[in-house]
């Protein structure tokens, strides 16, 4: 029940459908299946294409990529400039709620007179909304600093 568009509806996934499909139609059936830009990689270099072919694919998906990544950090940086406390601050608020929360939750599930336990879905989907709240907090602010330091 994940509201998780699937690779093939992404702008990566139409993008390289659409491009596989007039390189060599065999291939974008069998890229039709892949969930993720990873395997879609692992796909095309298995796939039996003249090795230009694969690499011009592969670089179409690294530069979607790379272009949805920097329009992230280009919001990021928009945010951090304007007047708005709350936009300012949301970043660092998530990443606090989600420690909290996280951390919360496993002290009561570690304490044996406390009726309450974390499921393995639920340990699983915490466990990857921190990994992705931490990572996309420093290393946005990764970015950020470097751009800047760079621009000097």
């Amino acid at each position: 029940m994940s509201n998780k568009k699937k690779f093939k509806e992404t702008t990566v996934g139409k993008l390289l459908f659409g491009a596989a499909s007039m390189i060599n139609p065999t291939l974008g059936k069998v890229l039709s299946g892949v969930s993720s830009p990873q395997e879609a990689l692992s796909e095309i270099g298995k796939s039996k294409i003249s090795n230009d072919d694969k690499i011009k694919l592969q670089q179409m998906i690294y530069e979607q990529q790379n272009k949805e990544i920097e329009s992230i950090t280009s919001r990021w940086k928009a945010n951090s400039m304007s007047d708005s406390w709350l936009s300012k601050n949301v970043r660092p608020l998530v990443l606090v709620w989600c420690i909290v929360v996280f951390s919360l939750a496993g002290i009561l599930d570690s304490i044996e007179s406390v009726p309450f336990h974390i499921g393995v879905t639920w340990n699983d989907t915490f466990e990857k909304v921190m990994m992705a709240v931490v990572l996309a907090y420093f290393g946005g602010r990764t970015t950020e600093k470097a751009t800047s330091f760079f621009k000097k």
